[in-house]
């Protein structure tokens, strides 16, 4: 492209001027049409926060930079490619995941390696395709828990309610635990025995312990040992500070649907060693704990 300076006015200005002010590098007031000083001076400035040369001129380079810098989440289609994707909507999709609990490695606009992998688990996460394509329907899903994500920064602290304080949360939530294994049925029952031990009104039981079917309003939360090849939002168990924040993207995420159901991977018969009765009730505890915090 031929290179838009200092002198140049028109169209190709006005839209240079439009980018530098959406992004805040340049006044609304001085979207005039014309490559004027205080255009030199945005131009300058905005690669320096880009990480180019400074220079006083758009190029190819600078252009594109300023694109890339310009689109909003949504605006395009995002995935992992060689030159990697780069601007503020891959730094908003970014910091989506990470406010969600999935760790992207910083939010540095760039679409690498860590911004797909923790793409990915969310997909899986809301029971999406993981294909680790920001598309459609993952752009639909983010705009659906914006108000978990939206001004809020990467999940960098506990939050976990502790029993006792979540009574009311025991009682007010109709929720069946299963699993498919012995190992799995044990651990949703530990976490119904707790349940029940706190609040003995609590609604949040194991399929072992229901006389009766469970109705069409319990969400179902199976606990497995691996992820299947089906679309139930699936959360990988890791015993962190997001598995709360991971639960309650998943329970958001089936809201309205039928079946009401979640998956909770955990990642084996065996905690730090431990054995089989002592893991069961390892994750028992934090599992139950991290699902009254996201309710």
């Amino acid at each position: 492209m031929k290179a838009i300076r200092y002198g140049d006015s028109g169209a190709a200005v006005e839209d240079v001027q439009q980018r530098l002010a959406l992004i805040g590098c340049l006044p609304q007031d001085q979207v005039t049409g014309s490559f004027e000083a205080s255009t030199t001076q945005a131009v300058r400035s905005f690669c320096a926060s880009f990480g180019l040369d400074e220079r006083d001129e758009v190029d190819a380079e600078v252009w594109q930079a300023l694109v890339d810098a310009s689109y909003n989440l949504g605006d395009r289609t995002l995935y992992l490619r060689m030159p990697n994707f780069q601007g503020h909507d891959v730094e908003e999709l970014q910091q989506a995941l990470g406010a969600l609990g999935f760790l992207v490695g910083g939010e540095d606009g760039v679409f690498g390696a860590h911004t797909e992998d923790a793409l990915r688990k969310f997909q899986m996460n809301l029971g999406l395709p993981s294909d680790g394509i920001a598309g459609a329907y993952t752009f639909t899903a983010l705009r659906n828990l914006e108000h978990s994500w939206v001004g809020k920064g990467s999940l960098s602290q506990g939050r976990h309610l502790g029993f006792a304080r979540a009574a009311d949360v025991l009682e007010k939530n109709a929720i069946c635990l299963f699993g498919t294994t012995p190992f799995t049925r044990s651990v949703a029952s530990r976490m119904s025995n707790l349940a029940v031990a706190t609040n003995p009104a609590s609604r949040i039981v194991s399929a072992d312990s229901l006389s009766v079917e469970p109705d069409s309003s319990m969400v179902l939360v199976q606990i497995a040992m691996k992820a299947e090849g089906d679309v139930v939002p699936t959360v990988t168990y890791i015993d962190d500070d997001s598995l709360s924040v991971r639960l309650s993207g998943a329970l958001a995420s089936v809201k309205h649907g039928q079946p009401l159901r979640i998956r909770v991977v955990v990642p084996g018969e065996s905690w730090d060693g431990a054995g089989e009765d002592r893991s069961a009730q390892h994750f028992a505890i934090t599992l139950l704990d991290a699902l009254c915090a996201a309710l």
